[in-house]
């Protein structure tokens, strides 16, 4: 296998994590604005409140995102078993 193959399968790796991680994680910075937000304007300073809501977002989140990440990976995992059946 080329120096050029390795990188284009790790490029392809990074693309397909980035895709999947992206929106939870997107999620979970939205909702953690949205509270700190709401803790900065009626001055509550429970350090753990932030912690209950991402949970469940993210949660929820992962719950209708997982038919695409399952194709991703499948995708990645059919590109790769591909290679492999080439010889590199």
């Amino acid at each position: 296998m080329t120096g050029l193959a390795i990188l284009d399968v790790a490029r392809d790796g990074i693309f397909v994590f980035l895709k999947i991680a992206g929106p939870l994680m997107l999620v979970s910075l939205a909702v953690g604005l949205a509270v700190s937000l709401v803790q900065a304007l009626t001055q509550i300073q429970e350090q753990t409140l932030i912690y209950v809501p991402k949970v469940v977002a993210v949660f929820a989140m992962l719950l209708l995102m997982l038919p695409f990440i399952g194709d991703a990976m499948a995708g990645y995992m059919t590109r790769i078993a591909a290679r492999i059946a080439a010889g590199g």
